[in-house]
Order: C-alpha cells, then structure tokens, then sequence
C-alpha cells in the first residue's frame, strides 16, 4: 500500500514534455559545462527533443543535433546523437544522473574525447 502511494506521487512530479504528449526527464533545456580548467567557466547551450519513435533531436553547442536516439532502460534515459561544425562530426552520449546529465563527445577530426556535465536551465523544468 505504501509503495502503491508512493509511486502515485512519483507519477504526478512534473516532467518535461517529449513530441506527442509523452513525459520524459532528460528533454528539455540544459546548460553544458565545457570547462578545460578549474575557476574558468566555459558553457553552452543544449536543447533536446525527445520524439515518441526514438529520434532526439534539438541543439547541442549551438548545431543541430543530427541523427538522434534515445532510450530509457535499465533505470536510466541516455541520448546518443552527431552534430558537425562543418569541418566534421562530433559523436556525443549522455545520460540523465539524478538531476544533471553526464556525458561525453568524441571530436572525430580532432582526435579528442571530451567529458562533460550538464544542469538543466534555470526555469526549465
């Protein structure tokens, strides 16, 4: 009974909404923290759109993401999409951790694989 109660009350906390209605955690606005060094804030914006086929799409370091997927299993919700510069592509993949996300982007071209976090955008809930 107590169980049954509690996830009536986990089933009516707002999340934000995906394409066609569906509720889904990690959508939404966030804020990625690019930061190379300590005390030298560097970020930019990420937009996700989950779509009710398993598509993500939306922005990722101000391009839009390309090839988007996403899938809550295992107790978790993680994307997975490509964006380019137009020089080349960059792979990205992150999960929703509590209440930031955590991931990480290989820049093929640059030969580099960058850990990142995200907090969501203040206001955006």
């Amino acid at each position: 009974m107590r169980l049954s109660a509690i996830l009536l009350c986990a089933a009516a906390l707002p999340t934000p909404a995906l394409a066609g209605g569906v509720a889904g955690p990690i959508a939404g606005e966030w804020v990625v923290d690019l930061s190379a060094k300590p005390g030298e804030a560097y970020t930019k914006p990420m937009v996700l759109t989950l779509n009710g086929d398993g598509t993500v799409t939306g922005m990722f370091y101000q391009n839009d993401i390309e090839a988007g997927r996403w899938e809550a299993d295992r107790g978790r919700t993680c994307v997975s999409f490509r964006t380019t510069d137009g020089v080349g592509p960059y792979h990205t993949a992150a999960c929703l951790v509590g209440d930031h996300v955590e991931g990480q982007t290989w820049a093929e071209q640059r030969k580099f694989l960058f850990n990142w976090n995200a907090t969501r955008k203040t206001g955006d809930k």
